[in-house]
């Protein structure tokens, strides 16, 4: 390698013990926004939906927008269940595609 791909070249700290290692967010506080952070303690679906990660800030329209901490879902018994927008953001997008989806599976487009 030349001289002037080695100053070019950025060199980060990657080995097992930094992969291996599980960080706690919460105790860490390595999360982006406040929302973002789960309760310590149990909290009611209610209490949950009340929460906003993001509150009044502009988006990159410019729009203000408000991001729930918690999606409140429906499940199948008729119980609602409160999804993390970030931990639980798979079973958010599956949620989105079965309401995608009419009575005989075909996915509608809107």
């Amino acid at each position: 390698m030349s001289n002037n791909n080695q100053e070019n070249q950025i060199n980060q700290p990657v080995g097992e013990e930094r992969d291996s290692r599980k960080p706690n967010v919460n105790d860490r506080n390595l999360t982006a926004n406040p929302g973002d952070r789960i309760a310590d303690q149990p909290q009611s679906v209610e209490e949950k939906a009340k929460q906003a990660a993001i509150d009044n800030v502009p988006d990159i329209t410019g729009d203000n927008i408000t991001v729930p901490t918690y999606f409140v879902v429906d499940e199948p018994d008729g119980e609602k269940k409160a999804l993390h927008h970030v931990k639980d953001a798979e079973e958010i997008s599956d949620v989105i595609r079965e309401a995608r989806v009419d009575e005989n599976g075909n996915r509608v487009w809107w």
